[in-house]
């Protein structure tokens, strides 16, 4: 199981229609480049302690952030098969943790039984079962 942020369009920036920012939080401008927003989502990452997990980037064209309908943060889960298991409401009210737990255990179990083997167990050593 891989764990991925998606950095998509900055919910807040300085020249946005809601900047937010300081008090530990990144103040950053709205990237108009690829290279741009590279930098501020490793900004990001960094900032809001994220580092552990790896970190995709959309483009500035924000066909990612659009597709999943992600603005201004959503969590999901892609099964192996591409297929979408669990989306979230949109953030942050809709930002739920342990709904995406519940949905990653039963992703779990409903995978082992289609290759025939158990499902390895999670990063903190717990099996599904």
């Amino acid at each position: 199981m891989q764990f991925f942020v998606v950095y998509i369009r900055e919910a807040h920036p300085l020249d946005g229609t809601s900047p937010l920012g300081g008090g530990g939080m990144p103040i950053v401008e709205d990237p108009i480049t690829l290279e741009e927003r590279n930098g501020v989502a490793e900004v990001c990452m960094t900032r809001l302690a994220l580092e552990p997990m790896a970190a995709l980037v959309d483009g500035v064209d924000d066909a990612v952030g659009r597709a999943y309908a992600a603005h201004p943060d959503r969590l999901y889960l892609v099964g192996r098969d591409g297929r979408i298991v669990y989306q979230g409401g949109p953030g942050p009210g809709g930002f739920k943790p342990e709904e995406l737990a519940a949905a990653i255990r039963a992703e779990r179990v409903r995978s082992a039984g289609s290759d025939g083997r158990p499902p390895a167990p999670d990063r903190q050593g717990h099996s599904p079962h």
